[in-house]
């Protein structure tokens, strides 16, 4: 029998960021995957604070060189990796001069989120379906990790239907206490509509005049998850309001990366 694959994507990782709660979550998750008999690509941005010599990072040149367009531009995806230690697992960094080599995330030195993390999530969303494909690898599972990923679940499904890539794919979005989309605004919609997407295809990501990436994202995913138990409540409620299998969370890291790799295999049974 062959292995389920799972593409993990996610915005933080350890020993590559050092954000948040997520970056420890998705530093087990992958490993307990690995160990139970998945099969894993994991990719996330490389932002400019990855130290690339101290973590031996070089970049894949059959995969780099494609151009990726955001708002009618053109803007080259460098692909590079690294092998996670200790996990003997590959980790895929998606890079782009112009929106990741600032030596920050998502905000400068005075808290001021970047005026372009709209165009930078859209390249990164696009740039990671470009990806996939270039690897020519179908996953069983997407499980998304972070607001800078919000734009799969819609693209999956509707920007790259056709793609047998991506046709068999559940996707499983993680919900964090993340503040992404307070810098967004209705210019996203448009930069967003990619291929033959309609601007009233994002219509999910707006709530009350806000742009709310999250929303967006559970509209179109097939599962979620609890980062933490700060959102508990919030995927209870999307849960059970839109009939999504769900799971909560809580802070014990190595429970949480187990539970995971139960909740992918009661959706693989749901699917047989």
């Amino acid at each position: 029998m062959s292995k389920k694959k799972v593409l993990f994507v996610t915005q933080e990782l350890d020993p590559y960021t050092d954000m948040s709660f997520l970056s420890d979550l998705a530093r087990k998750i992958p490993q307990y995957a690995s160990n139970d008999g998945f099969e894993l690509r994991v990719l996330m941005p490389k932002f400019g604070t990855i130290n690339e010599r101290r973590h031996r990072l070089h970049e894949v040149v059959r995969l780099s060189g494609m151009n990726i367009i955001v708002d009618d531009e053109d803007y080259p995806l460098i692909i590079k990796v690294a092998t996670l230690p200790g996990a003997r697992l590959q980790v895929y960094f998606l890079d782009n001069e112009e929106f990741f080599k600032r030596k920050a995330v998502f905000d400068d030195s005075e808290k001021i989120l970047f005026n372009d993390n709209q165009e930078r999530l859209v390249f990164f969303c696009k740039g990671v379906m470009e990806t996939v494909k270039k690897f020519g690898w179908s996953p069983d599972i997407v499980h998304l990790h972070g607001e800078i990923t919000s734009l799969i679940p819609l693209y999956m499904k509707k920007a790259y239907k056709n793609d047998p890539v991506f046709s068999d794919a559940k996707i499983i979005y993680s919900l964090y206490n993340n503040q992404l989309s307070q810098s967004f605004d209705d210019r996203f919609l448009n930069i967003a509509a990619i291929n033959d997407l309609d601007v009233n295809d994002l219509d999910v990501f707006r709530q009350n005049h806000h742009i709310n990436l999250d929303l967006g994202a559970i509209k179109y995913a097939d599962a979620i998850v609890s980062g933490s138990e700060i959102t508990n409540s919030l995927v209870k409620e999307y849960g059970e309001a839109l009939n999504l299998p769900f799971q909560l969370g809580h802070e014990q890291v190595d429970q949480m990366a187990s539970e995971t790799i139960d909740f992918y295999k009661t959706l693989l049974e749901q699917e047989a």
